[in-house]
This record gives C-alpha cells, sequence and structure tokens, in this order.
C-alpha cells in the first residue's frame, strides 16, 4: 500500500535560522502554537517527535504552517530531510484540532484599557506578518509612554526584530495610539 505524501513546500523567513514548512493539509485548525521545549508540547505529538530531531530549537504551528527555528550550530542542509520525513511520517495521525491550552486569552482578559488596545492594533497590523514567519509578539507593559514587548517563535532570533521589525511596531503605535511612545524588547531570561 502506497503512502500519501504531504506535498510540502518550504519558504524562508526574514530570521535565517528559521524556515517555515507549508502544507496541503494543516497542522492547526485554530489559532497558533508556539513551544520552546518539548515539554510545552502537550498534546502536539507531532511537535515533540520534531523537537527529537538534533538541532531544532523552537516550532511554531499556523494552519498549514510549521515553522522550525534552528540552533546555529546546525546546518539547514542537516536539517530539512529530517524534518520533512518526521512531518510525513506523523501527519497520519496528527490531530490538526489538538487542544492546546490559552493562556493568551487569560492574560488579555487581565490587561489594563490601554495594554489591550496596544495588543488589539498590533492584532490588526502587525501580528498577521509576523505569524505568517513563524513569530509573534507580546506586549508586556506600558507605562510612561513606554512599551515593552516580547517575541515569540522565529521573532525571538530574528536579526530584523531588534531593527526594522521595531522601528515598524514603534511607527505604527506611534500614529494610531501615542505619538511619543517608545518601543523595548524585553530581556530573555
Amino acid at each position: 500500500m502506497e503512502q500519501n505524501v504531504l506535498e510540502i513546500d518550504i519558504q524562508p523567513t526574514p530570521n535565517p535560522n528559521a524556515l517555515k514548512f507549508i502544507a496541503d493539509k494543516p497542522f492547526k485548525l485554530e489559532g497558533n502554537s508556539s513551544y520552546k521545549s518539548p515539554m510545552e508540547c502537550g498534546e502536539n505529538k507531532l511537535a515533540l517527535k520534531l523537537f527529537m530531531i538534533r538541532g531544532v530549537d523552537q516550532l511554531h504551528f499556523f494552519d498549514n504552517v510549521v515553522t522550525v527555528t534552528k540552533f546555529n550550530y546546525e546546518e539547514w542542509d542537516n536539517l530539512e530531510g529530517k524534518i520533512l520525513e518526521v512531518i510525513n511520517e506523523n501527519m497520519p495521525t496528527h490531530n490538526a484540532d489538538y487542544f492546546d491550552p490559552d493562556p493568551e486569552a487569560d492574560r488579555r482578559k487581565a490587561l489594563k484599557p490601554e495594554l489591550l488596545e496596544i495588543e488589539q492594533i498590533l492584532d490588526r497590523t502587525i501580528r498577521p506578518g509576523l505569524q505568517g514567519d513563524g513569530g509573534d509578539i507580546v506586549a508586556m507593559s506600558y507605562e510612561d509612554h513606554v512599551l515593552v514587548v516580547k517575541y515569540q517563535g522565529a521573532c525571538g532570533t530574528c536579526p530584523s526584530s531588534t531593527t526594522g521589525t521595531l522601528e515598524a511596531i514603534k511607527g505604527i503605535l506611534r500614529d494610531e495610539y501615542d505619538p511619543e511612545i517608545e518601543v523595548y524588547i524585553a530581556p530573555d531570561f
């Protein structure tokens, strides 16, 4: 019996350590999932299997895209085939409607109104592009015209996250929210 092989297109992201694996079937039906370790994978067995590949640092699942971020020491030539093999072997049993706890929904319920408004601007303007490249952003705090953000997924190690992307965020928020806003990236501990 012949096994169905997925059609998977591999595309670069602005982060040289992250590639998008775009399939003809969904990996995640609703929302998105970012994982920094195997312990975070929960019900997502495909993510767990991908973390078993030496060199995989982070994963981001969104619709029909899995963005894989690698450690610097590993070359894409060594990883691409292994990633494709794991995806093809595990997709027949992968549940794209897997349950992921949504701490973001709970976090947003508790946000101050000004931070919630900033998140809504980011939802409409910045977040779709970041998610399309396998990442995301969270507004951590806003006080005295200073916004602190944290990148997720591939954005966390992307060179443009500290330059062009950050400037775009600042420009949009100055136009739409606070003309005096400054935007800083939270330190990663």
